[in-house]
Parts: C-alpha cells; sequence; structure tokens
C-alpha cells in the first residue's frame, strides 16, 4: 500500500498534491477574507456574502488587478472570459471519504 502525501488547507478543507500549492491557496484566501473586510468596513450595507464573492474574485485575479493599476486597465475586462483560474489539482475534503 503506498502513502501519498496530501496537504490541507484550514481555510476551506480542499486538499493538494504539494505543500506549495497548498500555501498559495491559503494566501489566495486569506487576502480574499482581507478584501472582503475591506469592502464591509468601506461599503455601507454590502452583504457578508456579497463581500466575500467580491473578495474572492479581486483575490484569484490579483495579477489582473497589479497589471490593470500599473496602467493597462482594459485587462479587468477580459476577467471571467476564460476558465476559473482555480487550481486543478484541488480535492475536496468530502470526496476523499
Amino acid at each position: 500500500m503506498a502513502v501519498v502525501a496530501m496537504w490541507k488547507c484550514d481555510r476551506d478543507d480542499t486538499m493538494f498534491d504539494s505543500k506549495k500549492d497548498a500555501d498559495a491557496h491559503d494566501r489566495m484566501l486569506e487576502l480574499a477574507e482581507n478584501f472582503g473586510l475591506l469592502l464591509s468596513k468601506h461599503i455601507e450595507g454590502i452583504s457578508e456574502q456579497d463581500a466575500e464573492s467580491i473578495g474572492l474574485l479581486l483575490s484569484r485575479n490579483k495579477d489582473v488587478l497589479v497589471a490593470a493599476c500599473k496602467g493597462n486597465p482594459d485587462l479587468l475586462l477580459e476577467i471571467g472570459s476564460d476558465k476559473p483560474q482555480d487550481a486543478t489539482n484541488v480535492t475536496p475534503l468530502a470526496a476523499k471519504a
């Protein structure tokens, strides 16, 4: 019987084949959470779910946001036009049971 090392992200219970991918996913979720908190703090009446969704959108597309802020705002229009940028090696923990 082979042993396969897996890393679990504590924030959303996803599993990864490598520690590097797990750490990157955790950092993305942390950034998303902070974006959500920022939105909740500065936009009166925004729901927690909307703030979380927008935070995830911004976090998943942080490289595009940085490029847009550096003078290429048209890149923002391309967000969502292709496949989601989620990691393909993510396995929900529930699927492992």
